[in-house]
């Protein structure tokens, strides 16, 4: 079996977490304001494309995720929209998340919905990418 959806909108990681106090308890929220919408839409969209029973046995995971290009990697004047020759190819200088935490936060939003837990994925392809819109394209395939 073959699932695949997109999600397209400011992605987001999870994994680094920041003690904050409630009700005189420590607690361990997201560093991230982003991770919980991020979960939210990709779980939306798992649920949209797949309403079966969450998959069993063991997956093969491929996730693109896509991030905007700076503008200081385009031209001015004549040259605006031209992409300059020292952009680099892969966006691996910005503040995005790694893409270890962008897996992490996207699995965690499809368990309970395509597959019953993440140890189940024993494959992974998985990239980031210059691309419009910003978002991932998730590909989930049963392996046995």
């Amino acid at each position: 079996m073959r699932i695949e959806f997109c999600v397209y909108g400011r992605i987001a990681g999870s994994g680094s977490k920041t003690a904050m106090m409630k009700s005189g308890r420590n607690i361990m929220v997201p560093a991230s304001k982003y991770s919980k919408p991020w979960m939210k839409q990709v779980n939306f969209k798992a649920r949209t494309a797949y309403n079966g029973m969450p998959l069993k046995g063991p997956l093969r995971v491929c996730m693109t995720f896509t991030v905007d290009r700076p503008s200081n990697h385009y031209g001015t004047g004549r040259n605006a929209g031209v992409l300059k020759s020292s952009a680099p190819t892969y966006p691996h200088k910005r503040n995005w998340p790694d893409l270890t935490k962008l897996v992490r936060s996207t699995e965690d939003a499809m368990e309970g919905v395509i597959f019953k837990n993440d140890k189940q994925v024993v494959e992974q392809n998985n990239s980031i990418v210059y691309g419009h819109p910003m978002g991932v394209i998730v590909i989930v395939i049963t392996l046995e």
